[in-house]
């Protein structure tokens, strides 16, 4: 089945790089993935295209108009299927993850409306958004990269995009645990070996070699993850550990 998602943005040039590249390019090329995009300026009506003007009530900035974002997304609306989601890329959005990623790569249609300035008039809000998501809690100059963002994330859970089946299952954040260090060749590389569990060929050994370097690396770097992660009880222990070890080497550390 191919996926389609319609991108309405006043820079639909920003795209071309990065959707035309490594895996998006394989998803497009296999006609797994039909990305179209939309300047919303062909939506305007008068000769000077504005697709902008000046905010109500004051303030710094340009908001863009209600008219030619309404008939872009009226246009991509045309053909998609009933409760087609139109999600407004906006800082003010759920934030983005890999959960979400998988939800929205279910859907045969999306539309991605890419704000700019200060915003859009809220109105296009009221009328036609269906979903609103951030990236993070910081602001960047427009929608464009964040969509990018979401679209690369959400490809790679259509079956055929990556080579190995199921490796999106795999990724660090799947199962709200990092994923284990990564090595290849050569076996040894200044000073530094590849441990011996990845070259021994032991399957039960090695699963378990990377779901505890997995933990490992998540007690060190999100924490945080670890709240909602569905752990077994030996795994808990094995944090338990962790703590014990982390609390030793501070110990003899002062």
């Amino acid at each position: 089945m191919t996926m389609r998602i319609d991108v309405l943005t006043l820079f639909p040039a920003m795209f071309q790089g990065p959707m035309t590249e490594s895996m998006l390019w394989k998803a497009r090329d296999r006609q797994l993935l039909d990305l179209r995009l939309h300047d919303i300026r062909d939506f305007t009506t008068d000769k000077h295209r504005t697709a902008d003007d000046i905010p109500y009530g004051g303030g710094g900035g340009m908001i863009m108009k209600p008219e030619p974002v309404v008939a872009a997304i009226e246009y991509a609306l045309q053909d998609a299927p009933p409760r087609t989601p139109v999600i407004l890329m906006t800082p003010q959005g759920r934030v983005f993850s890999h959960a979400i990623a998988k939800e929205l790569a279910e859907q045969p249609h999306l539309i991605l409306l890419c704000g700019r300035y200060e915003g859009i008039d809220d109105r296009v809000r009221q009328l036609l958004v269906t979903d609103e998501i951030s990236i993070g809690d910081y602001v960047l100059t427009g929608g464009e990269l964040p969509a990018m963002v979401i679209i690369d994330a959400l490809v790679r859970h259509i079956p055929g995009v990556l080579g190995a089946e199921g490796a999106a299952d795999r990724d660090s954040h799947a199962d709200g645990i990092l994923e284990a260090p990564h090595y290849t060749r050569p076996p040894e590389f200044r000073g530094l070996s590849v441990p011996a569990v990845l070259t021994e060929g032991h399957g039960a050994k090695l699963a378990q070699w990377r779901r505890e370097q997995g933990l490992r690396r998540t007690w060190e770097r999100r924490p945080d993850l670890l709240l909602k992660a569905d752990l077994t009880e030996d795994e808990r222990y094995l944090l338990g550990r962790f703590a014990d070890e982390d609390a030793r080497r501070l110990s003899s550390a002062k």
